[in-house]
């Protein structure tokens, strides 16, 4: 899912394994992660994308300085998604702490870990797995 504000940027959903930075996009206001070898389409992540930075996690901290999470991995989340005209992608930390994704400072490198499992991908693994009743 990309974030509202990010409608007027070509976007594309996240790869296991991809590399990104957290960057602003030419010709709009706002902020997202990009691949790190093309910055100018935004990558969308579903929420429970697991995410694996090279550093701590720093964002700023009411527009006059930095804050550092103490983490380097997070967990894609949406807030306040029944509000409009406002920014929902953010990051959760182990802490329980949830930081706009619009707030991350600029060239911060990620990984992407791991993709939330969907409800139609989680029925065909279950559809493979062995029932209790099998006898091997």
């Amino acid at each position: 899912m990309c974030d509202y504000s990010l409608h007027a940027v070509r976007s594309r959903p996240a790869k296991v394994g991809e590399k990104l930075i957290s960057t602003s996009f030419w010709r709009s206001s706002t902020s997202g992660f990009a691949a790190q070898d093309n910055r100018e389409v935004a990558i969308c992540l579903l929420p429970g994308t697991e995410l694996a930075f090279e550093e701590d996690v720093k964002f700023y901290h009411r527009w006059i300085g930095t804050k550092n999470t103490g983490f380097r991995v997070a967990r894609f989340c949406t807030i306040n998604a029944h509000l409009r005209d406002q920014h929902h992608d953010a990051l959760e930390f182990p802490d329980g702490r949830k930081v706009l994704v619009t707030l991350l400072t600029g060239g911060q490198r990620a990984t992407v870990l791991q993709l939330p499992v969907n409800r139609e991908s989680a029925d065909r693994l279950r559809s493979v797995e062995p029932h209790a009743d099998t006898v091997s």
